[in-house]
């Protein structure tokens, strides 16, 4: 029997240098070690700051000066949100930051990294995301039910919440995962990596369409004769790596 690993997005890192994964990445890295209760160098809005100048990723950008652009966005984040969580404290124990986990599921298995995992005051787990944009309800991010079936075995007897949070707007959404819903995703995503393992990909000829332009895979869909040709209306392949 195969047994696939349905892998967490931030590992396409791997896949092409982008200013959006740079960017996330190094606003993670920051606020990891400022939650981090055994990092004793990262306690303060001005040591955040530096921490996150000092580990600056600046790969995919288009220029230097685009880079430092973003990371003087990036400092006005970090700052805001400590600023936040000064204000209003929410009294949760971090428990893990950047935490591993891999459940399961059969045929394969659910790995994921979950950037923070919070004991709020009533015993309650909540499982935070940081996004630099906009959010959405927790309910709708496929990558937030997984987070909550991979935390799931570790406190079973436990509410489990997760939670988003804009550094742009501070704006925080966070929602209760139900077992009745929980058992629903699980069983879709179940359906959905059963289909994906299933399918017979050679007998599957690639489309064409606007949104290839930016696909890390675009020259492996390239190498078939119609595809490039459909493709030419959107634009040239380019081979390089």
């Amino acid at each position: 029997m195969y047994r696939w690993h349905f892998v967490d997005k931030r590992y396409l890192w791997f896949v092409r240098a982008k200013p959006y994964y740079s960017f996330g990445l190094s606003l993670h890295n920051a606020l990891q070690r400022f939650h981090d209760s055994n990092d004793l160098g990262v306690q303060t809005t001005a040591e955040a700051v530096s921490s996150l100048e000092e580990n600056w990723m600046s790969a995919g950008y288009s220029s230097p000066e685009e880079a430092a652009e973003a990371l003087a966005e990036g400092r006005v984040m970090v700052e805001g949100y400590i600023e936040a969580l000064e204000e209003a404290p929410s009294g949760a124990t971090t428990l893990f930051t950047e935490k591993d986990l891999q459940l399961d599921m059969g045929d394969w298995v659910l790995s994921g990294r979950i950037y923070r995992i919070d004991e709020r005051e009533d015993g309650a787990i909540d499982i935070i995301d940081y996004k630099s944009g906009s959010i959405e309800n927790p309910l709708y991010d496929i990558a937030m039910g997984c987070y909550a079936l991979l935390v799931r075995p570790l406190f079973p007897d436990k509410p489990i919440y997760t939670t988003l949070i804009s550094l742009k707007t501070r704006e925080r959404v966070s929602e209760l995962r139900e077992p009745p819903e929980l058992a629903g995703f699980e069983k879709d995503l179940r359906k959905l990596a059963m289909e994906i393992l299933n399918r017979d990909y050679p007998t599957i000829d690639p489309k064409a369409k606007a949104l290839c332009v930016n696909c890390d895979f675009l020259r492996v869909c390239a190498t078939v004769p119609d595809f490039a040709e459909d493709f030419s209306q959107f634009g040239e392949v380019s081979m390089e790596f």
